[in-house]
């Protein structure tokens, strides 16, 4: 487990001098006028955690990373996790490789939370454009917590004493050419609270996803299905969203405990090859006010 101590929010919400660009009132940032392969970097890790604790997503443009540069970003941030898609003789076993072109339509669109089959879910990731069509293959960022907001008080209430159990069989069995049964000896079915609460800022979060999610403890099976598919569609609102469009040496870093995200499948037949790196989380909880 790799996660960042509680800050107080005058602390943990200080960007310093970074150069910030918000793409939209709710969610998401740009900084400028920055380089992340400078040997100092180091030194702006707390300003750069701010603006993502901050705006939820975080983005860079014009890096020029190597491989192992990006991985070094990464672990200032904590503990790298190893996907199981990854290859097993891959060198930089750390990054997780996404390209799709002629041979391969994406299929990361829909809206998700990385890897919410975890006992502890990623605190975030970081991912790369390597290479990128002409036009096409943006990825848009939802915020959870105003998707919380907005629910009803009653709603609220009643989500926040949930658990909901999620499945990696439910995205990647076919992927990995694996059954259920042998995904879940490595992988067992893990239970989450509906309504997670951020560990740092201490914020709500609506947290079940099309992905992962399989269904409500405690619900009938027709109940939890229209309680997930309700709570699925507050991301389809456009008020809390940002959309990043990429060019090459473009760079997003997301916090995966507040926010979910969507890759635009529109570029086939084109080629998008992408890099990430996924920072290790903690075991999500719920706390009232």
């Amino acid at each position: 487990m790799a996660t960042m101590a509680k800050l107080e929010p005058e602390t943990a919400l200080d960007t310093g001098d970074l150069n910030l660009r918000p793409m939209t009132p709710t969610i998401g940032a740009e900084i400028l006028d920055i380089d992340l392969a400078d040997p100092d970097i180091g030194q702006r890790i707390p300003e750069i955690r701010a603006a993502l604790l901050k705006h939820g997503v975080i983005f860079f443009r014009d890096q020029k990373l190597t491989a192992h540069q990006h991985i070094a970003f990464g672990r200032h941030f904590g503990e790298l996790e190893i996907h199981p898609a990854t290859p097993k003789k891959q060198a930089d076993r750390e990054i997780l490789h996404i390209a799709h072109g002629p041979e391969s339509r994406g299929r990361e669109n829909m809206w998700h939370s990385d890897v919410t089959w975890r006992p502890e879910p990623s605190l975030g990731s970081i991912l790369r454009a390597v290479e990128v069509p002409e036009v096409g293959g943006d990825t848009l960022f939802v915020d959870m917590n105003r998707a919380y907001e907005m629910l009803s008080p009653e709603m609220q209430k009643f989500c926040s004493g949930l658990t909901a159990v999620h499945d990696i069989a439910r995205v990647f069995g076919k992927r990995l050419n694996m059954t259920p049964e042998q995904l879940h000896e490595k992988y067992p079915l893990q239970s989450h609270p509906v309504i997670r609460t951020h560990p740092e800022t201490g914020k709500q979060v609506i947290y079940v996803n099309r992905a992962f999610t399989s269904h409500i403890e405690g619900l009938s099976k027709t109940e939890s299905a229209a309680l997930i598919e309700h709570l699925c569609a507050t991301a389809s609102n456009p008020e809390i969203q940002c959309r990043f469009r990429w060019e090459g040496g473009s760079m997003a870093f997301w916090d995966n405990r507040i926010c979910q995200h969507f890759a635009a499948s529109d570029y086939f037949p084109a080629v998008r090859k992408m890099e990430r790196v996924t920072i290790a989380g903690d075991k999500p909880f719920y706390k009232g006010a």
